[in-house]
């Protein structure tokens, strides 16, 4: 089972039920440790007084935050009694139209489940979501820091999908972008016809069960084939092409070609259903775990 991320509950108008947080995904990627090249020793990390240098217990640690000119000291205690409902409760604060809240705000997924005695509340929140087919809108306290949050309901979990706040999402003025409109951005009519084309080709219902990590795959070759080698210590010199850029007098000729091979293309990274090729060996160190299942 997957750990607990949080504990508390959920309030919903005079409604409170006890829940618990946990994980809605884990990862599986690369993990790279950090070795000092030629002894190839681990490198590691300690925590030392800035200005001595000194090596400082984790239990000698304290919390503190700078004020004016000095430090203040705040103990977890504290952090909670300065607001004990926050440390404790995800409030619901209102709901709102899922199409309304913009992709650029979402973080990071995470299930919420009752624990016990919560089990009904919990339920009838759920499916009340799903009725009138909106999201709740949260505010909760978890490590010492607030989150905005997204509480989305599916068939069988209500999940907190944490957000960015408004402040935190920045405004696309400060790039150098093509203007808005064909005309403006110079791109031809028949160029445009096209790309809509080559689009609707290569369009098909989302299934991410189709794709797989193929770098992860990728480095593990290389890995093996090292340590196979006897190579495992020594770098080699390798050739990086960089990714020709396109020519944009005229796009016809290209988008014409894309079209032709779309329909036999395979994208980078996709799992054919008649695909044989066995999973690389797992190092011997992984990241990997068992997690809960992510929400599509």
């Amino acid at each position: 089972m997957a750990r607990v991320m949080w504990k508390g509950a959920i309030s919903f108008g005079l409604l409170n039920a006890p829940v618990a947080l946990y994980p809605a995904s884990h990862s599986d990627a690369v993990d790279f440790d950090w070795l000092q090249k030629g002894t190839l020793k681990p490198v590691g990390y300690k925590r030392v007084v800035k200005d001595t240098s000194a090596e400082v217990d984790k239990d000698d640690i304290i919390k503190a935050v700078k004020y004016e000119d000095t430090y203040v000291v705040l103990s977890d205690d504290e952090i909670k009694a300065a607001n004990v409902k926050s440390t404790h409760t995800i409030d619901l604060v209102g709901f709102t139209d899922p199409a309304d809240v913009s992709f650029f705000y979402y973080e990071t997924p995470c299930y919420l489940a009752p624990a016990k005695g919560g089990e009904k509340v919990y339920a009838l929140l759920r499916e009340a979501l799903l009725k009138v087919k909106k999201i709740g809108v949260a505010l909760v306290v978890m490590h010492n820091k607030q989150h905005l949050c997204a509480l989305i309901p599916t068939p069988q979990a209500l999940v907190l999908n944490t957000l960015r706040w408004d402040a935190e999402v920045r405004a696309p003025d400060e790039l150098d972008l093509p203007a808005e409109g064909l005309k403006e951005a110079n791109v031809k009519p028949k160029e445009i016809t096209m790309a809509t084309e080559l689009i609707e080709s290569m369009t098909e219902p989302w299934d991410p069960a189709q794709f797989k990590d193929t770098f992860r795959d990728d480095i593990m070759k290389l890995v093996e084939r090292k340590y196979e080698e006897g190579k495992a210590s020594e770098i080699e010199e390798v050739k990086i092409e960089e990714p020709e850029t396109t020519d944009e007098t005229d796009l016809t000729e290209l988008l014409r070609q894309s079209l032709q091979g779309a329909s036999a293309r395979t994208p980078r990274g996709v799992v054919g259903p008649s695909s044989k090729t066995p999973p690389p060996k797992r190092a011997s160190r992984s990241s990997s775990g068992k997690g809960a299942r992510s929400v599509h």
